[in-house]
């Protein structure tokens, strides 16, 4: 990659142009033609930097219910039990990590209809799981991820300025988001069916979203103005790039789960919410076995850049029990895709009493 292709990864990883040929003007801004973008991020896709390009959607929101699943297997059956688990649409990341007795870490999504826990039982039996940890978001401090091609630098990006409001952490989230984030919002069906064809890769075409207009019986100015109500009403986060962090220069990903007391629990969310490197981060349940209340997501280019995060993070909230889980294997990542027959399909090739329906 030259300046030029990271300048434009950088760009697209921002809120994407929803304009009618979003393609010439991020030429613009780069100072490149449309078709140079176009054959530039050909080239990118071509080589798995570039995932896809797509509107993100807040899970929750449209009424799915998610949670981070954590199995221990056997090292020799780790991989098997992993091309098992992926065949759930489900799941959207699924990760071999070292660094605890679990092994392999993935997130989970169904739709309302669905049993979120009896379906992550299901998994484990069937894969022969030693043991398996539910843990789904208490409190949600953060989430979204740049990485910064020119600089080489693992950031966080906040999808919306106004989720960032307090002058002490500079990552206190917006009150009404919240306090809304886990309930679901009505959606009709038409707008299921815009969710829909939102959700899929965008073309690499001079005019990308006239087909989607097209199939949806509306304009393209129709459909920018029902991404910005969907943006409005949080269920749509932006519309963005997602790269593939190692092909990307990435290659050290890290999962920092933290020891923090109850009554500092807010205090030391936000505050790692606040550094930069922090992609995500989650208040989770504890048990018996698995103390550790705070998940923060980091990236750096190497496993010492994620090491100086850490002991930043420290630093900054007192806090020094935790772990330290890297990623040897990403088995997947994409985006959850909603309102798809493919969750009921998968239903139906399993047992039917195996996995609850409400």
């Amino acid at each position: 990659m030259d300046m030029t292709d990271r300048k434009l990864l950088n760009l697209i990883q921002s809120p994407f142009p929803m304009v009618d040929q979003p393609f010439q003007q991020l030429g613009e801004e780069v100072g490149i033609s449309e078709k140079e973008v176009l054959d530039r991020l050909t080239e990118l896709k071509r080589t798995n930097v570039l995932r896809q390009i797509s509107a993100i959607f807040d899970t929750r929101r449209l009424g799915f219910k998610t949670t981070l699943v954590a199995m221990a297997y056997e090292p020799d059956q780790l991989h098997k039990a992993a091309m098992e688990i992926n065949k759930h649409p489900g799941v959207s990341h699924n990760y071999a990590r070292e660094g605890s007795y679990y092994n392999l870490w993935f997130t989970l999504a169904v739709p309302p209809e669905h049993d979120l826990e009896a379906t992550a039982k299901y998994m484990a039996r069937k894969t022969g799981a030693l043991e398996q940890r539910i843990m789904p978001t208490k409190r949600f401090f953060k989430i979204g991820v740049n990485f910064d091609m020119v600089k080489k630098k693992g950031s966080s990006f906040n999808f919306s300025p106004d989720n960032v409001k307090s002058s002490e952490t500079k990552a206190a989230a917006d009150k009404a988001a919240a306090e809304s984030w886990n309930i679901a919002v009505p959606i009709t069906d038409s707008e299921k069916d815009a969710i829909r064809g939102m959700q899929e890769d965008l073309e690499l075409v001079p005019r990308p979203y006239d087909k989607i207009a097209q199939q949806l019986g509306m304009s393209t100015d129709e459909l920018f103005a029902l991404a910005k109500d969907f943006q409005d009403r949080r269920i749509m986060r932006r519309f963005s790039a997602v790269l593939h962090h190692r092909r990307s220069g990435f290659k050290a990903n890290a999962m920092i789960v933290w020891k923090v007391p109850e009554e500092r629990a807010e205090e030391v969310g936000l505050i790692m919410a606040a550094h930069d490197a922090v992609t995500h981060c989650y208040e989770r349940p504890t048990f018996p076995d698995w103390p550790y209340t705070h998940f923060t997501m980091v990236h750096a280019t190497t496993p010492k850049g994620c090491e100086e995060i850490n002991n930043e993070i420290s630093e900054a909230t007192g806090i020094s029990e935790r772990l330290v889980l890297y990623s040897t294997r990403e088995y997947k990542k994409t985006r959850v895709r909603y309102f798809v027959p493919d969750y009921d399909n998968y239903l139906e090739t399993e047992k039917p009493d195996a996995v609850i329906t409400a």
